[in-house]
């Protein structure tokens, strides 16, 4: 909706400038030349084109049914150009190449279709004209523009058009599909720019306090474990003891998060199973209490034998951030499927959970260090799931809707860059 509104007022200025230059051209060539356009006529159409973009100007700001504004505007211009075609000459002349910017501006403005649509109703008006005008259903404008044309003369000029017509629909839509394309492109590119920034500042950060608070942090839970298993606490005691224990690995997993995206060890590959990772992760999950009854987990890993090169660390940590995600999103309960699948080219990695599914704009940031939709949320995950697939050459593709679950799909290729590269 918004490129749609910025067009439709660049049509209107672009439509301000051909005016004005049909002006200019008018003075030179009737400076020029004794015959020209009967003057009044030609400034009657000026005046109409500029009176109708003021009203359009009005119109763009006062109302926000923005397609139909540029239906009617290219519609009316194209009654213009009609207009402008007659009295020139019609067949006689060779304005009709006016049309040519309707047909344009609907292509770049609107859509493929509204171009087709746009040169299909050029060809119907100039053809009713032309052929009007031939018979002598139309009167001239002017007498003296009068000429005699062989029927093969204007069925030849009408014909030229209208393939004109097409060809220019044709041409323009490809190369505004093309525009468009590489218009895509460049958002995703800044947006890719913009979070590979955001996870650059993290590793900043997460360099400058990592290290300060990681050893002191192990001591404690260390030490308040050590206290509690030598001086036997009461109930109270042990469960606040508990507290701090479990806290402290809560900030301490927090804390290797930051390090993953900062400043992560240098991998060790190795051939490893797949499902095995899988399943190990599933375990520390069930041990967590994250993973309880009310979540079912299904899928081929339970029966797939399947050997990838990589590290295991990576992908455990994948896997847990992916699962761990899906869990949250299922709060009473649902199923989560994981599913391998390999074959010559690429890997790929599926999980599909039943659980309240996303918004687009939740889709969009998704990646982002420090966004996160679930309550206590760090924002890390994710992030440290998109940094290790990034460094493996792989892609992440999310479909999800609201309330209709979430699949997160891993394409990773069958053998990593950096393993090929070894060999």
């Amino acid at each position: 909706m918004r490129t749609l509104k910025k067009n439709i007022l660049s049509m209107i200025w672009y439509r301000l400038i051909i005016i004005s230059t049909l002006i200019v051209a008018a003075v030179i060539i009737q400076l020029s030349t004794s015959e020209f356009l009967p003057l009044m006529p030609f400034y009657i159409f000026v005046l109409c084109s500029f009176l109708l973009s003021v009203i359009y100007i009005l119109l763009y700001h006062w109302d926000r049914h923005y397609t139909f504004q540029g239906y009617l505007q290219i519609f009316i211009d194209l009654l213009l150009i009609t207009y402008f075609v007659y009295i020139s000459g019609g067949l006689n002349g060779n304005l009709y190449f006016l049309y040519v910017f309707a047909i344009i501006a609907a292509s770049l403005v609107l859509s493929k279709r509204a171009a087709y649509l746009v040169a299909s109703l050029a060809a119907i008006l100039f053809g009713g004209l032309a052929d009007g005008m031939y018979l002598g259903l139309i009167p001239y404008f002017r007498p003296g523009q009068s000429r005699e044309l062989s029927l093969g003369l204007a069925l030849y000029t009408i014909f030229l058009a209208w393939a004109l017509f097409l060809v220019i629909a044709v041409l323009v839509n490809y190369l505004a599909g093309n525009l468009r394309k590489a218009r895509q492109e460049l958002v995703q590119a800044q947006k890719e720019l913009d979070r590979k920034e955001r996870l650059a500042t993290a590793g900043r950060v997460s360099a400058l306090i990592a290290h300060e608070i990681r050893n002191p942090l192990t001591a404690v839970a260390g030490a308040v474990q050590v206290l509690k298993n030598e001086l036997s606490p009461n109930e109270d005691q042990a469960n606040l003891m508990d507290i701090i224990i479990k806290e402290s690995r809560r900030v301490s997993q927090t804390i290797e998060q930051f390090l993953n995206l900062a400043s992560p060890a240098k991998p060790v590959f190795s051939k490893f199973s797949l499902p095995q990772v899988l399943k190990e992760t599933l375990t520390m999950l069930k041990m967590g209490g994250e993973l309880n009854g009310g979540v079912a987990i299904q899928g081929n890993f339970e029966t797939i034998d399947l050997d990838y090169y990589g590290n295991p660390n990576q992908f455990k940590q994948v896997f847990w951030n992916v699962a761990r995600n899906a869990l949250q999103a299922m709060p009473e309960g649902g199923t989560l499927a994981v599913d391998f699948i390999q074959d010559k080219r690429e890997l790929r990695m599926r999980f599909a959970d039943t659980g309240k599914g996303m918004t687009p704009e939740e889709q969009e940031r998704i990646f982002e260090p420090f966004y996160s939709r679930f309550e206590n949320g760090r924002g890390l995950g994710m992030a440290v799931v998109q940094k290790i697939v990034d460094d493996y050459q792989g892609k992440i593709q999310v479909f999800s809707e609201p309330r209709q679950g979430t699949e997160i799909l891993i394409i990773l290729p069958a053998r990593p860059a950096k393993i090929s590269e070894m060999e």
